[in-house]
């Protein structure tokens, strides 16, 4: 299996800030995959009238939809709460309630200053959400780590330093290596894998933008400033300032991008070389 499967990883939610899941109890029984796995189970059985679940549905988007998403199961940086064990353990909002008021700063959740009958309509809602994802079939839309360490260190090693020619760039020894030596204690989980895949993911602004020329099947030459690029699409702004993007496949691309080597591997790696390169970069600490 070539990139494609892997790459869709980057869409998904970020690390947790709750322990997550059966598989942050010790992972999935040997051979069953990360994603196969059920939500914990709630530990009391709760109900909540209607009421108070659409006044909570409407005080969590407001608060919290951004990012844990409007129905709790993962949004733009927070993660699937159907799936975290503290709300699996909650009664009645007894472990919710607190991290709601005292937010968890350290993994970028700020407190919410908010009356008990909304923290309490705001629990109701979640509970609800976890009933729901609980008896729906099919797996979960968020990334564990788990499901990114099945790679082998030794083999990522190898390729890291052999095949692969990482090396080239990012020395691990010498007056040169002190960043990149320590990759793997500055990101963790999808964050690394992001930066190992696609370090420039998304436009990027600014005077450093590199300089790059496209050649059409035509011959006709476009030369600007590379806005973004990818294993499938290359975009530049022109001189004019227009912003003009061809499949990447179906063009000749000539840039002076440091990272032009990262969209090149991902025509080489296969899925298993990339979950054994992730492993190794996470030994490097």
């Amino acid at each position: 299996m070539r990139t494609l499967g892997i790459v869709a990883l980057l869409l998904a939610a970020p690390p947790e800030f709750a322990q997550q899941g059966p598989a942050g109890r010790g992972g999935p029984a040997p051979g069953q995959s990360p994603a196969s796995q059920r939500p914990p189970a709630t530990t009391v059985p709760q109900s909540y009238s209607a009421s108070q679940i659409q006044a909570g549905e409407s005080r969590f988007v407001s608060e919290c939809g951004f990012c844990h998403g409007r129905d709790a199961q993962g949004g733009e940086s927070g993660p699937d709460l159907t799936r975290s064990s503290l709300v699996a353990e909650d009664v009645r909002g007894d472990k919710i309630g607190p991290v709601i008021l005292s937010g968890r700063p350290d993994k970028g959740m700020p407190a919410l200053a908010l009356p008990a009958a909304d923290v309490a309509a705001m629990v109701a809602f979640i509970h609800d959400e976890k009933s729901k994802a609980e008896s729906a079939a099919g797996g979960r839309r968020s990334v564990d780590l788990s499901d990114l360490e099945t790679g082998n260190v030794e083999a990522g090693k190898r390729y890291f330093s052999g095949d692969g020619g990482c090396i080239k760039c990012h020395m691990l020894s010498g007056s040169f290596a002190t960043s990149f030596a320590t990759v793997g204690a500055r990101f963790q989980g999808l964050a690394l894998l992001q930066r190992m895949l696609n370090p420039s993911r998304g436009p990027r602004a600014g005077p450093s933008l590199p300089a790059v020329t496209i050649t059409l099947a035509s011959g006709q030459k476009v030369t600007g400033k590379l806005a973004y690029r990818d294993e499938f699409t290359i975009t530049l702004i022109d001189s004019d300032g227009w912003t003009r993007s061809w499949p990447a496949a179906e063009v000749k691309i000539e840039s002076e991008d440091p990272l032009q080597a990262h969209f090149e591997q991902l025509g080489r790696y296969t899925d298993e070389e990339i979950h054994d390169v992730f492993v190794f970069l996470q030994t490097l600490r």
